[in-house]
């Protein structure tokens, strides 16, 4: 006997590529405006008369309140819909946006900044489990592939961009630049993307949950921001009490009758903890990366903020040719297949950073970016297809919430150990620039090495479609 014929791939119609492209669009805002101010660091720390380090908070409150926001995604889903908690979240990043370009002082601009973050935060998870519902197990996987292609664009459009806008105009429109987009983004969402019910079994807010998990995420993050500026008395402050608060949050989801805020059973779940510690790292070694080289480019190799720019964008090129070969093989090809792949050209791809001392051309390092590129697009969309297409529809604003907090974390810690590991380098090689990011970047191999580990445990077969 026969065995039957797999059923054909449901079509990716125009109606849902709309809806992802409206989607994408609070993603992508989100994404870009978390690196679109740091060439513009410089400009403020002249215009409000303070010290680089102060006007870091600039980037550093975004980040924080970014971390902060995500773990509650999916209980705001939950709660009041997914479309209108999407909504509200652009709301929030625009208003937040147009105070930031009204901002009178740093301290203003810190807090305002904090405000945009919070609706930034909840964009992506929220905008990514919406839209999985609206597309259905059987196409989640090709659409996901485009829209995972946001986040790997976003550290390599942000400094162009801003860099850009820099040159023809002052600096409160790195800020006004997203009120259209996201205005455009409101106006198209209400008419076009579907109303998905609130949950019907609607559950309390995990108040304790919230107390402890997203200020325990903030200040282990600024723990180590505190480690990476040599202050050491706050960072073992921030450091400890981060991890205390995290340590409380386990127990706390462990024990509670109630449904927490991100459920830690949800890591023990295959193919979930696997996929989860693949994007953990991969935000680390994305991220990370993208602090380190523009730091290179415009400090050991002197580029200007556009010049460093132009030389990273053969990573959005190479993350672009990944997405398309994802796109046409992520309902065919094993998710692990994919996932290791993508990893193996990671590592590819780093290893001439590790080399930074000998001067490798500016054709290799464009060569090893744009390789870097297709296998960072190669790890993202399968991770997420995996679990969005295996999990109950109810389940999908929690799910998202849980993996995009770990990207996010694994980005701003990954980040973090980082810039403490190239600190450590500085002081040892004295002047060797080169040298010192081309130690620090054996640790981003490292980072690699763990992703494959855990990689090695997704499904061995393409998801199967109802």
């Amino acid at each position: 006997m026969t065995a039957p014929a797999a059923p054909p791939a449901e079509r990716v119609d125009a109606r849902l590529l709309r809806v992802a492209f409206i989607l994408v669009l609070g993603t992508f805002m989100a994404s870009v405006d978390a690196t679109i101010v740091s060439v513009g660091i410089e400009t403020l720390a002249d215009d409000f008369d303070a010290g680089v380090a102060g006007v870091q908070w600039v980037t550093t409150a975004y980040l924080l309140a970014v971390v902060a926001a995500v773990p509650a995604s999916g209980w705001l889903a939950d709660r009041f819909g997914g479309r209108r908690t999407w909504l509200l979240a652009v709301g929030v990043f625009v208003l937040g946006s147009v105070l930031c370009a009204l901002a009178w002082s740093l301290p203003s601009l810190i807090a305002f900044r904090v405000l945009q973050g919070l609706g930034g935060g909840l964009l992506p998870p929220t905008g990514q489990a919406l839209l999985a519902r609206v597309a259905g197990p059987g196409r989640t996987g090709r659409v996901i592939s485009v829209v995972a292609v946001v986040p790997l664009l976003s550290p390599v459009l942000g400094p162009l961009a801003g860099g850009s806008i820099l040159q023809v105009a002052p600096w409160p429109w790195l800020f006004l630049v997203n009120v259209p987009v996201g205005v455009l983004a409101i106006l198209l969402a209400r008419r076009h993307v579907p109303v998905v019910a609130p949950s019907p079994g609607r559950t309390a807010f995990d108040l304790r949950g919230a107390l402890l998990l997203s200020p325990g995420l903030a200040v282990l993050v600024l723990g180590l921001t505190e480690v990476a500026h040599g202050r050491h008395l706050p960072a073992v402050i921030g450091v400890s009490a981060g991890l205390a608060m995290l340590a409380g949050f386990l127990v706390h989801g462990l024990r509670t009758r109630r449904t927490p805020l991100i459920d830690p059973r949800l890591f023990t779940r295959p193919p979930f903890g696997a996929a989860a510690l693949a994007l953990l790292v991969l935000g680390a070694s994305v991220f990370g990366t993208m602090f380190l080289l523009p730091l290179y480019f415009q400090t050991g190799r002197e580029l200007s903020a556009w010049g460093a720019g132009l030389l990273l964008a053969p990573q959005g090129v190479g993350a672009l040719a990944g997405s398309v070969l994802v796109g046409r093989t992520i309902d065919k090809v094993a998710p692990r297949t994919l996932v290791v792949g993508g990893i193996a050209l990671i590592l590819l791809g780093t290893v001439p950073f590790t080399q930074l001392g000998h001067a490798p051309s500016d054709a290799v390092i464009a060569s090893a970016l744009a390789v870097r590129g297709v296998g960072m697009a190669m790890i993202g969309a399968p991770v997420m297809n995996i679990v969005y297409s295996r999990i109950e529809p109810a389940h999908l604003p929690r799910a998202s919430g849980a993996l995009n907090l770990l990207n996010t974390v694994g980005g701003s810690v990954g980040t973090a150990v980082l810039a403490v590991v190239l600190q450590e380098r500085l002081t040892a090689r004295g002047t060797d620039l080169s040298q010192a990011y081309a130690d620090t970047f054996w640790w981003v191999l490292g980072f690699c090495l763990v992703a494959a580990a855990g990689a090695t445990r997704l499904p061995r077969t393409p998801a199967r479609k109802p």
